[in-house]
């Protein structure tokens, strides 16, 4: 049977066949633990990655600020393609994303997003693309990454937990990640602690799949590891998310 260090070793191979982070930089989480687990150690400029909430809560709440942390670590405008106006910017803002840096396309469809989120990839000055999508093709995807390659541009389709049917042709994204809102530290008195997510890495392109407990992003768009769960053992259900 493979061991750890030889399926470690054959991915990156694998992923430097590929070229997966070697054309264009990433953008890394500066989280050691998470940045280890991602082809390229971050977010990679020019490839597609998927990000996706919670269907059986309706709740994307945590995806939706996951996207505006990373974004709002990268110099530039932003695309953000829709179907309507039903995204609250003001809360993008708190992650480091101010609406002056946001261009909002309200397209109507998953089609009209697709056409949206392809032309803004044409345009190398974009810090990012994003779409929020249902049900996305295999060809879809593949159309998107080419793009986002050229361009040297990350995109990012969101996949609303509302509209985030099974993809059941798989997708050309380097990574899809599930972002789920999580109990946040019990202080003792009555105030709110900073909010906690759920993140897992459900596929990686040369990377390794990987569950983890974190603080939200801050003002900065940054993540963070519990202080408490910093030096903690894997659980079974880490373990579980890693096998």
């Amino acid at each position: 049977m493979p061991t750890p260090a030889l399926l470690d070793s054959l991915r990156a191979r694998i992923a430097a066949i590929e070229g997966v982070g070697q054309r264009f930089s990433s953008l890394p989480f500066d989280v050691p633990s998470v940045d280890e687990r991602i082809p390229g150690h971050g977010i990679a400029g020019g490839a597609l990655h998927e990000v996706t909430g919670s269907p059986a809560l309706a709740d994307d709440a945590a995806a939706t600020i996951f996207i505006a942390g990373i974004l709002a670590r990268m110099e530039g405008m932003v695309l953000w393609c829709l179907h309507w106006r039903d995204l609250f910017a003001p809360a993008l803002s708190l992650a480091g994303l101010p609406s002056d840096r946001i261009i909002f396309v309200e397209a109507g469809s998953d089609t009209n997003v697709l056409i949206a989120m392809e032309e803004g990839l044409r345009h190398a000055g974009l810090a990012g693309v994003v779409g929020e999508l249902g049900k996305v093709s295999l060809t879809a995807s593949r159309r998107l990454q080419l793009a986002a390659e050229t361009s040297g541009v990350p995109a990012f389709l969101f996949r609303r937990a509302a509209r985030d049917d099974a993809n059941t042709e798989g997708s050309a994204a380097m990574t899809r990640w599930r972002v789920l809102a999580h109990p946040s530290e019990p202080l003792g008195i009555p105030s709110l602690a900073r909010a906690r997510w759920s993140v897992t890495l459900e596929r990686a392109r040369g990377g390794t799949e990987h569950h983890w407990i974190v603080e939200a992003c801050d003002a900065t768009g940054r993540i963070a590891l519990p202080a408490d769960l910093v030096d903690r053992p894997d659980t079974a259900e880490d373990a579980r998310h890693a096998a």
